[in-house]
């Protein structure tokens, strides 16, 4: 007997559809490695459709005065909170995400941010008008850019969506956002919730559309003529391919990619805290977190206490199904997410030693166990390379200055930490570290009002805080003659 697929479809001018040649994908739950939905494969018609829903909204939602705008973000953030538990459950079955950590590490955080973007939205903030030639005064307007193209990623689908729209409506653009073809679920209940609101509150229902499909349809998406900006959040490929996809008519682009975030730990630190906090920060979402601690280098003379401890931490971690409240972290999220991680273990040089995990668990889904390697190169691929899966390298240096090097020698620059408790050191730390986020003593906290964006192949533009919201506007000069 087999069991119906659900049917997920794309959210159009306020009306959710399939694609219009009637193409599908199946949705697998990567906790059993079988499908349990169906969503559309949306080509060009599906794209045109949305675009043109998402133009001729932006008129009227651009001239809504701020306070209007926050009013909507406003009751998102309440609905979000109302319909909590069918988020969860349908991240959780994206994602195969433990149920508990979704309900307490992404719904609050993804609240606060939609109420943060809200306020922003009557903080549009500019130079103060001013005389800088006799005669005239120059003002300066700061505007929406127009219709946003929005491509989330499959590690965070309902966190990354928040990130793009909040800000872009805040700032009143309009948006056609397009979850990862394997994680299209709460994207499409997000969509629902934010089309509930827009229709109480009588606001044009082309405002926000959700459009299902793979990468072709992301490209499609790119190279419409209606969107001013794309915004990406996925690898350093997809975010080039953006980049040069936007070339063509010289769109704006924000870009979010990957990251291979160093972790420098000092001999003065305190070797079980930075432990317990570092195997968090590197496991928790099986490592498919573009700022996971999975990057270790440890000053020579504790590195085998420090070894040896975060062996034993590993092999004390779990993953596991949704339901089990002693997980730390669900499965891998696809089958070629596992060949990858696979991939970097069974390609690992001779000098190189597993010192726990480093297999499948299971005999469904695809679950990887909690995984540490030492003796590992600088120029060694698993250390050069974005690895997205739970597994934390370990190196050794020898002081400040070669810590600094092989911190710094990689082609990613989104985030690092650093572990001392030399308040000195960990200025100049700061200082010299080539990452958009340098965390002292601690790992990965993020919070609505400080920007999260890096430098190098990690892209640019920043997501959260003042700056994020920035990024959706532009700016406009006026002049005016005082001479009549």
């Amino acid at each position: 007997m087999t069991t119906a697929l659900r049917r997920l479809r794309n959210y159009i001018d306020g009306e959710f559809r399939d694609a219009a040649d009637g193409r599908t994908t199946e949705v697998v739950n990567p906790a059993t490695g079988e499908p349990y939905a169906t969503a559309p494969l949306s080509g060009s018609t599906d794209v045109d459709a949305a675009m043109a829903a998402a133009e001729a909204a932006f008129p009227a939602w651009r001239d809504l005065i701020p306070a209007e705008r926050q009013k909507v973000l406003l009751k998102i953030a309440d609905r979000f909170e109302e319909r909590a538990e069918e988020l969860i459950a349908a991240e959780s079955e994206n994602c195969g995400k433990p149920i508990a950590l979704v309900r307490s590490e992404e719904i609050p955080p993804m609240v606060d941010q939609i109420r943060f973007f809200a306020g922003a939205a009557r903080m549009l903030e500019g130079r103060s008008a001013g005389e800088y030639m006799d005669g005239f005064t120059s003002i300066i307007r700061r505007e929406p850019v127009g219709v946003c193209a929005q491509v989330a990623p499959w590690n965070y689908p309902m966190m990354m969506a928040v990130w793009k729209f909040a800000p872009a409506l805040a700032a009143g653009n309009t948006v056609v956002i397009k979850p990862s073809d394997t994680t299209p679920a709460s994207t499409v209940l997000i969509a629902d919730i934010i089309g509930s609101v827009l229709d109480e509150l009588g606001h044009p229902r082309g405002v926000f559309n959700v459009i299902c499909g793979d990468r072709e349809t992301g490209r499609l998406m790119v190279e419409h003529k209606v969107p001013a900006m794309a915004s990406i959040t996925g690898s350093v490929r997809a975010g080039m391919q953006v980049a040069e996809s936007a070339s063509k008519d010289l769109k704006r682009v924000h870009l979010e990619l990957g990251g291979k975030a160093p972790v420098v730990v000092f001999e003065d630190t305190d070797i079980a805290k930075a432990v317990e906090d570092i195997a968090t920060a590197g496991y928790f979402n099986a490592g498919q977190d573009c700022t996971a601690a999975t990057r270790v280098l440890v000053q020579e003379s504790i590195h085998d206490e420090f070894v040896a401890a975060l062996a034993k931490a590993a092999s004390e971690t779990k993953t596991g199904a949704i339901d089990d409240e002693d997980v730390l972290y669900g499965p891998l999220n696809n089958a070629n997410q596992l060949k990858q991680v696979k991939g970097f273990i069974e390609r690992l040089p001779a000098h190189a030693k597993i010192e726990a995990g480093g297999e499948q668990v299971g005999d469904k889904g695809y679950f990887f166990a909690p995984t540490v390697v030492s003796g590992l190169k600088q120029d060694d691929e698993i250390v050069q390379h974005e690895v997205f899966g739970p597994v934390i390298t370990v190196q050794s240096f020898v002081d400040e200055k070669q810590a600094v090097e092989w911190a710094n020698g990689v082609e990613y620059a989104l985030a690092s930490s650093v572990w001392t408790k030399d308040h000195a050191r960990a200025m100049r730390m700061s200082k010299v570290l080539d990452f958009g986020c340098v965390w002292i003593n601690t790992h990965i906290p993020l919070v609505a009002e400080m920007p999260h964006g890096g430098f190098k192949k990690s892209g640019y533009g920043k997501d959260l805080s003042a700056y994020g919201f920035d990024d959706y506007t532009r700016i406009k000069h006026v002049m005016t003659s005082l001479n009549g």
